[in-house]
């Protein structure tokens, strides 16, 4: 547009010098040329545009958005249209209390109240695009900066209306997949009558106050140390059930063995030592007597 203006403003020049001295009539020809070229090559280029891979582009007559979008590639359109360009990818937003991990710089994490009361911070990202064909509604309706006019405030609205129904704690734990599902398909809602759709939402962390965070740290250790202890009575019981049943096999090895001696079996295994006795190499003399108990005498000579 801008090069259409000024082919035009180089035209009248041309004209203007053809009226005035014979000096001035030389330039007038090729300035005249000059400024119809530009014109030309001004509407070319206004009526050629470009929408690159990923976005969609909306069509604006003095100020009037157009229904119909631009799709990516060459289009050609009025050259008195301006034509403002949206992106249909996928687009993440984060809020976050680290510094500068949000996509607004500083602490950004939102700050809701349970059911029990109490304070929690949630780390949270919103994954979503623009549905192509609602991007001149969205353009009309809401503005380009439909971040901050949609995208922001309603999940942070969202999200303190449905954590009011849990426990800091079972937001924390047992409830964190629920919470999630809960807010989802109500953003979900709110993001589609817009011309939005919420592809997913990542509750990255939710962090307790720390009186809370302390006394579940206590409880953790007091239910890691009553395991430890029930593991110990268990070894404990086991082992003197070991003791208990190696001596009942003691006792009873004891029973059978006293059972099964008799007189003659005694008798028996003395004759059969003292004969290993006097096989023996060394020389010794056995004397027996009236008693159960021999008398051995060792005649080595000891030199």
């Amino acid at each position: 547009m801008i090069l259409i203006i000024l082919g035009f403003v180089v035209f009248i020049v041309g004209i203007s010098f053809s009226r005035g001295t014979d000096e001035l009539k030389r330039f007038a020809g090729p300035a005249r040329i000059v400024g119809l070229i530009m014109i030309l090559i001004g509407i070319l280029t206004a009526c050629v545009i470009q929408i690159d891979a990923g976005q969609v582009g909306v069509k604006k007559l003095f100020g009037k958005v157009q229904s119909d979008v631009l799709n990516s590639g060459l289009n050609f359109i009025n050259p008195l249209m301006e034509v403002e360009k949206l992106d249909v990818k996928t687009l993440n937003y984060t809020m976050s209390g680290v510094h500068d991990e949000g996509t607004k710089t500083g602490d950004d994490a939102i700050r809701v109240l349970t059911a029990d009361g109490l304070e929690v911070t949630i780390d949270l990202s919103v994954l979503y695009h623009v549905i192509p064909s609602e991007a001149p509604k969205l353009l009309q309706q809401t503005g380009a900066d439909y971040e901050d006019k949609i995208v922001r405030p309603i999940t942070r609205t969202r999200i303190r209306d449905n954590a009011v129904y849990y426990d800091a704690v079972a937001l924390y734990s047992t409830k964190r997949d629920e919470f999630q599902q809960r807010i989802f398909n109500s953003i979900e809602k709110d993001f589609k009558s817009r011309g939005l759709i919420l592809e997913n939402l990542l509750v990255r962390n939710i962090t307790l106050p720390a009186s809370v965070k302390a006394t579940i740290e206590q409880k953790i250790n007091a239910e890691q140390d009553a395991q430890k202890m029930q593991f110990v009575l268990q070894k404990e019981k086991q082992e003197a059930e070991r003791k208990r049943v190696e001596a009942q096999g003691i006792a009873d090895y004891q029973r059978i063995i006293s059972e099964s001696l008799t007189d003659k079996q005694l008798q028996y295994e003395s004759i059969k030592a003292q004969l290993a006795l006097a096989q023996s190499a060394n020389a010794k003399i056995i004397i027996m007597g009236k008693g159960n108990t021999p008398v051995i005498l060792d005649t080595k000579d000891n030199k």
